[in-house]
């Protein structure tokens, strides 16, 4: 059984920043990609940033240089670190790993989402 467990979520003020982690664990061979998304309140789950085994990366144009997505592969682990922080930054972040290899086959899967709050 793979599970996805994330931390680093708080409160911080405006311009402040966080760094989100996010680690994967189970009987793994490999993860294809692993992603950030976040949702506010009544609004949809968006994807902020994914990166994929071999490094290709994508942000959304809402984070893009101010968030840094990066992974280390040996320890199933992603990272999002994020800098000046605006509040409408603030949401549930989800990490996703997608095409996960296990003895048991391949699959996706989701984290169970940490807060993230953005308030003087």
């Amino acid at each position: 059984q793979v599970q996805l467990v994330e931390s680093g979520g708080g409160l911080v003020q405006p311009g402040g920043s966080l760094r989100l982690s996010c680690a994967a664990s189970g009987s793994i061979f490999s993860i294809a990609a692993m992603d950030w998304y976040r949702q506010a309140p009544g609004k949809q789950r968006d994807l902020v940033a994914a990166i994929t085994r071999g490094g290709p990366i994508t942000y959304a144009d809402s984070v893009k240089g101010r968030f840094t997505i990066s992974r280390d592969n040996a320890k199933n682990t992603v990272y999002l670190q994020m800098n000046s922080l605006k509040p409408e930054d603030t949401a549930v972040y989800y990490c996703y790993a997608r095409g996960v290899i296990t003895s048991a086959g391949a699959g996706n899967y989701w984290g169970q989402g940490t807060q993230v709050t953005v308030s003087s």
